[in-house]
């Protein structure tokens, strides 16, 4: 079971998210909020936190004038938070992990390109970019790497590229529409890249609608043979010109025992899926495997 979206969390909680570095910038401010909202998360029952590190970069930090030194120690806090939030599970549960989080490219641009992919730059490029932050967050031990709303499948191929070596294992997780990655391309080719990846313990779909998942779940794990990972938005759509959300909320909890007998393990939300909604899932799954 995983948590949901800390963005809505935080800013439910009365923060102001509306900066280029989005909820990273409280690590440096509050870092006591970030682990407040992942407690909400532990507290309604999700079995795994994922970190406020996604859209944490050097490059992003440096922009607000924090050097390498210090955004690397911003980047180890960010697993350490989570840890902290997370304890060792209420003791009728086992231990909670932490998922580290990755990312993509456009999120450190924060000018809506991870909705899109496609940035000009290679594979090569990409790489370069993403593995000195996965080297950070490795050091900090976290139980698995979140490589999370990857919109195009260069950049899936430049991520398990860069967290190769750093003995943390991955999933991988595409933000889609329709059928196909945000940059256009087929879920088959885009879920195959990660079939044979040894660091890859799950493939699946994040920050999509609820319906587009329902459709993928199947596809990750026909084409791959591993466990799946969903985590959807809310069903609104987030319009980037604008910084608002558009359109109804979406997301059932009744649809989590459909993904999971579709193959998904990992399961919960993502953007304006908060604690009252994972505890509705977390309900809806109890007592299954």
């Amino acid at each position: 079971m995983l948590d949901g979206g800390l963005s809505n969390q935080l800013e439910h909680t009365g923060h102001d998210l509306g900066d280029a570095l989005w909820s990273a910038r409280l690590l440096a401010d509050r870092p006591e909020a970030i682990t407040a909202a992942h407690r909400a998360y532990a507290d309604a029952g999700a079995d795994v936190v994922i970190t406020a590190s996604y859209q944490a970069t050097f490059e992003g930090f440096g922009r607000r004038g924090i050097d390498r030194g210090r955004a690397a120690e911003l980047l180890r806090l960010s697993v350490r938070l989570a840890r902290d939030a997370a304890g060792d599970g209420d003791g009728a549960r086992r231990p909670r992990w932490v998922a580290a989080s990755a990312g993509p490219y456009g999120a450190m641009l924060a000018d809506g390109s991870e909705y899109r992919g496609r940035y000009g730059l290679g594979v090569r490029e990409l790489e370069r970019f993403h593995r000195p932050r996965l080297e950070v967050l490795a050091e900090a031990a976290p139980d698995v790497f979140a490589l999370e709303t990857v919109p195009d499948v260069d950049e899936a191929r430049a991520l398990l590229r860069a967290v190769r070596g750093l003995g943390v294992p991955a999933w991988l997780s595409y933000s889609i529409a329709g059928g196909g990655t945000r940059a256009g391309q087929p879920l088959e080719e885009a879920f195959a890249v990660a079939a044979d990846a040894e660091e890859v313990v799950a493939v699946g779909v994040n920050c999509c609608s609820p319906e587009d998942a329902d459709a993928a779940v199947p596809v990750a794990a026909r084409v791959t043979g591993k466990p799946v990972v969903v985590y959807p938005n809310s069903g609104e759509r987030w319009d980037p010109a604008a910084r608002a959300w558009r359109g109804p909320a979406l997301f059932a909890p009744g649809r989590a025992g459909t993904w999971r007998d579709a193959g998904a393990r990992l399961i919960g939300g993502c953007c304006r899926v908060g604690p009252g909604a994972i505890a509705q899932v977390a309900a809806e799954l109890a007592g299954t495997p």
